[in-house]
């Protein structure tokens, strides 16, 4: 079992500590439907990234009742 060799002071421990913060997100506007998103996400509202579609949505897909 590690143990230390000197008292590590409350200010040398809380200065290790100092860049564990979270940060807060930084959502972008996406270009297709102005919602916020992640950045380099596709858009979860439009199925948009980078001015093309890439997932399409249900309204936009056609079923054919008999398939199932």
């Amino acid at each position: 079992m590690a143990v230390q060799q000197n008292k590590v002071s409350k200010s040398r421990r809380n200065n290790r500590r100092a860049h564990d913060a979270l940060v807060a997100g930084n959502p972008n506007e996406c270009t297709n439907c102005g919602e916020l998103k992640r950045p380099h996400h596709v858009c979860p509202s439009c199925g948009h990234y980078a001015d093309r579609e890439v997932i399409a949505s249900a309204d936009d897909i056609e079923l054919d009742e008999d398939a199932a």
